[in-house]
């Protein structure tokens, strides 16, 4: 299973910007998938991540600016991210945990979580 990630880049402050990531390969069900975030010189934290029940998580420096959703049927996880500030500039990971890969007829078996490349979004005027 890999994940790829799309968008990033410069925003303004207050300014918009949309991730998107799919995961691909032999997947039965992904049970959570998120985003991560790591400025220079810290350490990679939760953005947000989002079940299949639709049960979201969320940092609280990005709680009412940023929306995470996504569409199971295609192993694809979304962050919307409005109201940028500059200290949102890191490079954004998406992750997909609790993965499970078909195994014999019907069934499936669990396999380690998996990363994105990470994409780097820039805040600045």
């Amino acid at each position: 299973v890999q994940l790829q990630a799309f968008g990033g880049g410069l925003a303004q402050p207050g300014g918009s910007l949309r991730l998107s990531c799919v995961a691909s390969g032999r997947i039965f069900s992904i049970d959570v998938m998120g985003w991560y975030r790591q400025a220079p010189g810290k350490q990679r934290e939760l953005v947000a991540s989002r079940d299949t029940d639709g049960t979201t998580n969320y940092a609280d420096s990005v709680k009412g600016r940023f929306t995470i959703s996504r569409d199971i049927a295609k192993n694809t996880v979304y962050l919307q991210m409005n109201n940028l500030k500059p200290e949102d500039t890191a490079v954004y990971y998406c992750n997909a945990d609790q993965i499970h890969e078909p195994y014999f007829a019907g069934g499936s078996r669990p396999l380690s979580n998996r990363w994105g490349q990470g994409t780097q979004v820039t805040v600045s005027s």
